[in-house]
């Protein structure tokens, strides 16, 4: 330890006080009353000889002391802003007897390692003597925000530092931060991309869309799911279906359900076999008993004339031909929802299409938005009478699926609470 500077002035030993709410790094700079400071040295009688240190706002600096680094744990409460610590700590000075750290000889920084790993988020600066410069440049390499030089150290030079300090600590986690949500959003990204379906259409006439926005805030994936294949003998296959609830848990299941109709459809699979199918994956996979699934199945045949239609639970697609009105399929003798009821059953209806067609499948997220400040819903009622505009508009294919989505959006005033995944298949015969 350096010879102390003469007529040192101790450092105040801590007094009570009570955490600041706000976590480490507030303080005056942030609306706090004061800025707390945790020094570290071996002998607080001799190391720091200021009397007194203010802050910017000519409140003083309330001062903390600790002999070793098992004190600094302990005094390393929410309201302390910053810590300053002697590069002179004595290597037994760990308060641990044993381990690496400041005890280790060969490390001359061990003891700034060490309180950087249990004060990750305070600004740290570090003491040191003007002949060991080297030493406390390379402390700031190591994560230190300052250091300053003994005995050059008065108030207005230490409390300047400690302001300084505190500031780049918090533009320092700000980017991290930045860095951390650039990141995220891009690992997120390619996790969506993964489990959102590619349709497999390669080989058809048909034009295919699609719209989905999960309701959870900042979720990829919602409960909906939707899927498209088109199977060796030409047939084409679409799903759209929904996990009640908003968790990760329905969207977790909801990912399976897709996969698993996928694997079923292209094994050959069609209409009540492949719903019962799913129905025992979904008793299988789901977290609870309470947990169901609606879901609409259309297989279309190879000439695009016809197709199968398959309801268990869900909302039945909407048609709409040239020079017709838009009108919701037949929903007769739908079957229920899958994990409702052992040993269902779901009829497979057959559904003439004509030559030149489109084909809406949708969840309920998109008819269950509030129209205005009242109670009631968009309904299947206004969603036909709104698609029917954008039609007569000339809107088709993603820009007719973008229209209705908007639109549904701005007659609730704001997003939509729950899930809404649509699926476009059109034809045209000529």
């Amino acid at each position: 330890m350096p010879a102390p500077v003469p007529t040192p002035a101790p450092v105040p030993r801590q007094r009570d006080t009570s955490p600041a709410e706000g976590g480490p790094g507030t303080g005056s700079l942030y609306g706090q009353a004061s800025l707390t400071l945790l020094v570290i040295e071996d002998d607080p009688a001799g190391g720091l000889t200021v009397p007194e240190i203010l802050d910017v706002d000519g409140h003083r600096i309330r001062l903390r002391s600790a002999r070793n680094l098992t004190e600094a744990t302990r005094l390393l409460t929410p309201d302390v802003n910053c810590v300053l610590l002697d590069l002179a700590l004595p290597h037994g000075a760990t308060g641990s007897g044993s381990g690496s750290g400041s005890s280790d000889p060969v490390d001359p920084l061990a003891a700034l390692r060490q309180v950087l790993r249990i004060a990750p988020r305070h600004a740290v600066l570090v003491l040191t003597s003007e002949e060991d410069a080297e030493r406390a440049a390379e402390a700031v390499r190591v994560g230190a925000q300052d250091f300053l030089f003994r005995d050059e150290l008065d108030g207005r030079l230490l409390s300047r530092a400690i302001r300084y300090a505190v500031e780049r600590k918090r533009a320092d986690i700000a980017q991290y931060k930045l860095a951390e949500s650039k990141l995220r959003a891009q690992e997120n990204a390619r996790l969506e991309r993964g489990l959102l379906p590619h349709p497999l259409l390669e080989g058809s006439d048909l034009r295919f869309a699609a719209r989905y926005r999960p309701g959870r805030s900042r979720a990829l994936l919602g409960g909906d799911f939707y899927d498209t294949v088109r199977t060796p003998d030409g047939t084409v296959h679409a799903m759209i279906g929904d996990v009640c609830g908003h968790g990760p848990d329905e969207a977790a299941l909801g990912v399976e359900l897709r996969i698993a109709w996928r694997a079923l459809t292209l094994a050959g699979l069609c209409g009540d076999d492949l719903l019962a199918t799913l129905q025992e994956v979904l008793e299988v996979e789901r977290p609870n008993e309470e947990i169901f699934a609606t879901l609409c199945t259309v297989d279309i045949a190879p000439d695009g004339r016809r197709a199968g239609l398959c309801l268990a639970g869900h909302p039945a697609p909407l048609i709409s031909r040239p020079g017709r009105p838009a009108r919701l399929l037949p929903y007769e003798d739908s079957g229920p929802a899958l994990g409702l009821l052992p040993r269902a059953r779901w009829p497979r209806r057959q559904v003439e299409l004509g030559g030149s067609w489109s084909l809406m499948l949708y969840t309920d997220g998109l008819i269950e938005g509030r129209i205005g400040k009242g109670k009631e819903r968009l309904g299947q009622d206004g969603m036909v009478e709104m698609i029917n505009r954008h039609l007569d508009s000339g809107l088709s294919g993603e820009g007719l699926l973008e229209a209705s989505v908007t639109e549904a959006r701005r007659l609730n005033g704001g997003e939509l609470t729950d899930d809404v995944a649509v699926v476009l298949l059109s034809r045209s015969e000529a």
